[in-house]
């Protein structure tokens, strides 16, 4: 690669808007939101009991209704993932990470659009609004 000018002005393009990001209010949010959950005992204890139940169904799930306690570890499992999802630090952290990855892909498809139109963006998130900020390919044209 050869070191002109133009690459030298776009990596300090680049190291500018990594720092903006990571004093941005989203970027502080997330890393409080973490600091709290992996402080928080009882998140890690839901989260711990959570672990166990789905590897114990996982152990089972491949035989289906025929294992003996299949129905039971599937409800425990779903009860453990309640109360997981329902642990306020687990749901603070949850949200305050899907907001930032929301910027994140967002960025991604801004930078992508500022080189061409048809660069194909992979926000890796199955509710990510394509058909607003769109990827870019010809296969979401109307036919």
């Amino acid at each position: 690669m050869i070191y002109t000018d133009e690459v030298m002005a776009l990596e300090d393009s680049v190291e500018q808007l990594a720092d903006e990001l990571l004093t941005s209010s989203l970027a502080n949010d997330y890393l409080e939101k973490y600091q709290a959950l992996a402080a928080s005992r009882a998140a890690a204890e839901k989260i711990n009991a959570f672990v166990k139940a789905k590897e114990s169904f996982e152990r089972i799930e491949r035989f289906g209704t025929y294992a003996p306690d299949f129905t039971q570890k599937r409800r425990e499992l779903r009860q453990k993932k309640r109360a997981l999802d329902l642990d306020d630090t687990v749901a603070a952290f949850r949200m305050s990470e899907t907001a930032l990855q929301e910027l994140l892909d967002n960025m991604c498809v801004d930078i992508s659009n500022s080189i061409s139109d048809t660069i194909k963006v992979d926000a890796g998130n199955p509710f990510f609004e394509f058909a607003s900020r769109g990827c870019g390919g010809s296969c979401h044209v109307d036919q």
